[in-house]
């Protein structure tokens, strides 16, 4: 085994090598694809906001005093022709372009049309928006790294973009080892259901991977070589497999990264419980996440190697923890990180730790907000605040 690495640098290592490979992949995306990806570059304003003066309401744009003469219309999407005469006026709809001339605009509310002719009290104030309210041509809008929602869309449209440059979603591969797993049925003769292979395709999901599911491999070096190959060839940039991560008897991951080229981005964290977890990169630029086999050691592992290892991928910012209070003691674990699953109590807003929590048990996961964060050597008593990693 080699020396665990602290729980903080383990998850800034792979999250740099991650995203130093997101900026060698980046792709122009029409708008109408783009919902769900991220901003590759900054989105800079293409155009003044609004891009010509605009009128705010319905009514009359005029010039000079009143009464006016209504000489034309103006309508949205069509250029207006100036106003040249003091005392005439121009119908205009709301989002139209202000003409050349225009003193202020009439409220369709506050005018009286008689004929052709106009009159009313205007605002003081003219009821435009003036070309660049919005946003100056230039002006950076959104950093890259963002998430484009449809606002983003919206925003990017509104500038003039057809197409953005964008960061995909990575796609990922589970593959679960283990000879004793059984995929349906009751576990018993010393076998036991696989918990895994259903979980961690919807976590990677929910942190914005493309995955279609599990495969199951053999307790072989040759058969975790051939799993490792195949994915690659599938197209996965990232690939998480449970269990093997130690040194035991058919513990074969190590020898499969050895004899596939591979380099340890991570290898054991200094973390409590999972701390067998590791990130490789294959000589092709795809991620190995290898997780323990233990079902909460390898949601631990998860949250902290494949939850960042995933922004980066995607190009977004490091994942933000949130501080919270513990309302009951939580033990430290030593020289670790102590990763402790916790429920937020939702009448004081404290987080406690909640019970079933060994490595091999899901049922405290199942019922847990996240992980709350109690640093080496330390414990958290009621009042401390910490970090909380919460579940997707």
């Amino acid at each position: 085994m080699s020396t665990p690495i602290a729980w903080s640098d383990a998850r800034t290592a792979v999250y740099r090598r991650a995203l130093a490979q997101a900026r060698m992949k980046a792709a122009e995306v029409a708008l109408s694809d783009a919902d769900g990806l991220t901003l590759a570059e900054p989105l800079v304003a293409r155009t003044p906001l609004p891009a010509f003066p605009t009128a705010s309401v319905d009514g009359w744009v005029v010039r000079g005093t009143g009464p006016w003469r209504v000489v034309d219309r103006v309508l949205a999407g069509h250029r207006a022709p100036d106003l040249t005469e003091d005392g005439t006026a121009m119908e205009i709809a709301t989002g139209a372009m202000v003409p050349a001339g225009a003193t202020t605009i009439l409220r369709l509310e506050h005018g009286d049309l008689r004929g052709d002719e106009v009159a009313g009290s205007p605002k003081t104030e003219p009821e435009w928006r003036l070309p660049g309210d919005e946003c100056a041509a230039g002006e950076e809008l959104l950093p890259a790294g963002t998430p484009i929602s449809p606002g983003v869309l919206g925003l990017a449209a509104s500038c003039g973009y057809d197409t953005l440059l964008t960061r995909h979603a990575p796609r990922a591969t589970t593959v679960v080892f283990g000879d004793e797993l059984l995929d349906s049925g009751l576990p018993g003769d010393g076998r036991v259901r696989d918990a895994l292979g259903p979980s961690i395709p919807a976590f990677l999901r929910r942190l914005g991977a493309r995955t279609d599911g599990f495969r199951r491999v053999q307790d072989t070096l040759a058969a975790h070589v051939d799993a490792l190959r195949q994915a690659v060839a599938g197209g996965s940039e990232l690939i998480c497999t449970t269990g093997g991560t130690m040194h035991g008897p058919v513990d074969y991951l190590h020898p499969a990264l050895a004899e596939l080229g591979a380099s340890y981005v991570v290898n054991t964290v200094a973390v409590r419980p999972g701390f067998p977890m590791l990130v490789a990169e294959l000589p092709g630029g795809q991620f190995v996440a290898g997780l323990p086999g233990n079902p909460q050691s390898a949601m631990v592992a998860l949250v902290s190697l494949v939850m960042p290892l995933l922004a980066g991928l995607r190009g977004r910012p490091f994942p933000a923890s949130e501080q919270v209070t513990v309302g009951a003691t939580i033990a430290d674990r030593g020289d670790y990180t102590h990763l402790s699953l916790v429920r937020r109590d939702e009448r004081d807003g404290l987080v406690y730790p909640v019970g079933h929590v060994g490595s091999a048990m899901l049922r405290g996961l199942a019922q847990s907000t996240g992980f709350a964060v109690v640093p080496p050597g330390k414990a958290a008593h009621p009042g401390d605040r910490v970090d909380l990693l919460e579940l997707p």
